[in-house]
């Protein structure tokens, strides 16, 4: 059954969405008293308005359904999510000139292969890795299972055949889990899909092409004064990586920032770090004279999620890097704010924040001991894949972002 048009769709019944969602869960729905089982799959079919680079950045792929069928549960239960930019328009040279298939007895075929299952391939030659759950595994085998019937209908594959269609299995369903972790969160952080070889023990970890993220750490040390946060964007709740770049030279003390557009928020939070750092930078280094400098501070938003307020203790741990030339440690995202005391604000949303960080590609975390407490809100597996230090006050944070004991 397939649904065409998707952000056109609408419900009269309120329970539509939960109907749908029982039916694909369990393959029967309720008609009055009767409990009706069917075979039928779902297809939705729809358009996107945006580009997909910046659509996965700012937003999910699933942004155009109607705001009623926004529900993780639901999709949750999609098996696939096929990349409709990846398929070419349909065009005249595409059809064929020589004999075709009858519909009705293509559609007889595929009805008599729905008995047969061929998803058990995977289990001669592969593993599948421990990020999958049980849904994940289903998801997966059914589509594996699929391709297989349409390529191979006689059962003769070999390993490499099972293997396209296995990596095949495991994007179309990893696209999914990566919408569903900015719709729901943690829930849903285990997306990092993979596969082992039995005969090897290889392992090889599956990606998601629009996704990237991997490269947004440059290998090798940065130049001094720049670094990379995590905070809330202002366009709305979804979380972005940042990077801060800070330019220093003579001069008497004033401060240019570019790429906040005329968000004025943005700015307030960087003229209360720039104000922080005059007044303290000397409890970094007696060296340090800030008001000798003029400084430009340049923020990128890697993830086009806006200009966020919460820049005040990464313009300040900029700043001070900067001045000083030293480089903050290699691949370090630094998290946490301050206020103009140089009170220290705990990280919101700490486990969402280390996940963008890791799909950043970054290795090591400074936190605040302010979100020491939060620490159990992380999966074990999350947490272990950085090395993790913590900072007391904003001075503090310089030290340990620099390295400097």
């Amino acid at each position: 059954m397939a649904f065409d048009e998707v952000a056109g769709i609408s419900f009269k019944d309120k329970d539509g969405v939960q109907i749908m969602k029982d039916y694909m869960a369990s393959g029967s729905f309720a008609r009055g008293r009767d409990s009706i089982n069917a075979y039928a799959s779902m297809v939705f079919v729809g358009n996107i308005n945006q580009p997909v680079d910046t659509l996965v950045k700012t937003s999910h792929l699933f942004a155009p359904f109607p705001e009623a069928m926004i529900d993780s549960a639901f999709f949750d239960r999609f098996h696939a999510y096929v990349p409709g930019w990846e398929i070419p328009k349909m065009r005249p040279e595409f059809f064929t000139n020589q004999y075709g298939l009858i519909v009705d007895y293509l559609a007889e075929w595929l009805r008599e292969m729905r008995k047969r299952n061929f998803g058990d391939a995977i289990n001669k030659y592969f593993k599948l890795g421990r990020d999958l759950n049980q849904r994940d595994t289903i998801a997966v085998k059914h589509t594996v299972s699929g391709l297989l019937k349409l390529l191979y209908p006689n059962e003769e594959y070999d390993k490499e055949a099972v293997r396209r269609c296995l990596e095949y299995a495991l994007e179309v369903r990893r696209r999914v889990k990566e919408q569903l972790k900015k719709i729901g969160g943690m829930e849903f952080f285990d997306v990092h899909f993979s596969y082992i070889d039995v005969e090897t023990m290889e392992e090889k970890f599956i990606s998601v092409p629009e996704q990237g993220g991997g490269s947004l750490f440059p290998d090798g040390p940065l130049n001094p004064g720049v670094m990379h946060t995590v905070a809330t964007g202002g366009t709305g709740s979804h979380l972005g990586l940042y990077r801060l770049e800070t330019q220093v030279t003579s001069g008497n003390g004033t401060l240019k920032t570019s790429g906040l557009g005329s968000n004025a928020a943005a700015k307030e939070s960087i003229k209360v770090g720039f104000d922080y750092f005059k007044a303290n930078a000397s409890r970094v280094s007696a060296s340090i004279k800030a008001g000798e400098h003029d400084y430009h501070l340049h923020v990128v938003e890697l993830h086009n999620t806006g200009p966020t307020n919460a820049m005040t203790l990464a313009s300040f741990v900029a700043l001070c890097s900067g001045v000083f030339g030293k480089p903050l440690q290699q691949q370090m995202v630094v998290l946490g704010s301050m206020s103009l005391g140089g009170n220290i604000v705990p990280v919101e949303n700490l486990a969402e924040s280390l996940q963008v960080a890791f799909d950043a590609g970054a290795k090591r975390i400074l936190l605040p001991m302010a979100s020491v407490k939060d620490i159990p809100t992380i999966p074990g597996e999350l947490f272990a894949k950085f090395q993790t230090s913590f900072y007391a006050d904003p001075v503090d944070a310089v030290f340990k972002a620099l390295g400097v004991q």
